[in-house]
């Protein structure tokens, strides 16, 4: 039995945590589902799909908190976020589904798999050469409906893709300004996070009380994130955080990976024990 002294310095590591999450969240726009999900899985213990309902819970209220400022900024091009919704929404959809649907028993383990390797290689993306083209959107801005449909579905299976994949499409594809790209990214990640923590709430997917503590922490975070954020260089920033959320994916892929190793081995030693049984009972 562990001792209570154990629950309170977990709990208040979840504060802690919370607040460096969301202060990351307000100077760069990134690293919301990307810390959070990992974090809550290997730190905190939550099961994949709990973690992820309560990282899109988290992540949409930290947003709620950043928008004002970039709204008040007038940062947010309204045109290309309702065109991002349009294809991202029913790819969040049929992530989101996709996770339920799997989360059983014998598949917990790939699911942690897979999850961790979506968000390793979502954060790997930051550091791809950017293949440029700032007049993409303003010639074809029905494709950036097409290409926010696969951010959608990585969004409701792991809670990341929003920030990372959303602000590396604006930048690359869009003749948009840095600011205003964290801007429209922050509102698509609003939307996303709260359309995807409906359905983990309706399936009873959050954990309330994780939730409660990070948001205690994440609440100020994210204030004296978006205070700061024009006076610390974010796009210095954004590669440090990519690669502790890869560190972090890889480490899911490792954990899960472990998890069908063991399951497999213990398939092998049932089979076998049968198979011995059988000999014996035949004799």
């Amino acid at each position: 039995m562990r001792h209570p002294h154990f629950f309170k310095a977990r709990r208040l590591m979840e504060v802690i945590v919370g607040f460096l999450i969301a202060a990351t969240v307000g100077l760069t726009g990134m690293g919301g589902g990307s810390f959070t999900t990992p974090v809550l899985v290997l730190l905190v213990g939550l099961p994949t799909a709990e973690a992820v309902g309560t990282a899109l819970i988290f992540a949409a209220v930290l947003r709620m908190f950043a928008a004002p400022f970039y709204i008040a900024r007038r940062h947010i091009h309204g045109k290309y976020l309702g065109l991002l919704l349009i294809g991202a929404v029913p790819g969040l959809l049929l992530g989101t589904w996709l996770l339920h649907f799997m989360y059983v028993e014998s598949w917990k383990s790939a699911v942690l798999v897979i999850v961790g390797v979506l968000l390793a290689v979502s954060s790997a993306i930051t550091f791809l050469p950017r293949l440029r083209n700032p007049k993409f959107a303003q010639r074809q801005s029905r494709w950036l409906s097409l290409l926010a449909l696969p951010i959608g579905v990585e969004t409701g299976f792991s809670s990341a893709g929003a920030g990372a994949l959303g602000t590396v499409l604006l930048l690359n594809y869009s003749e948009m300004p840095v600011a205003q790209v964290v801007g429209t990214d922050l509102l698509f990640g609003i939307v996303l996070a709260f359309i995807g923590g409906a359905f983990h709430l309706a399936w009873g997917s959050i954990n309330g009380g994780a939730l409660l503590r990070l948001l205690m922490g994440g609440i100020p975070g994210v204030l004296i994130g978006c205070a700061f954020a024009n006076k610390v260089p974010g796009r210095k920033l954004r590669p440090a955080i990519a690669l502790i959320a890869i560190a972090l994916g890889l480490q899911l892929v490792y954990t899960g990976g472990r998890g069908i190793l063991q399951e497999h081995r213990r398939s092998v030693e049932n089979i076998t024990q049968r198979a011995v049984t059988a000999r014996g009972t035949s004799r």
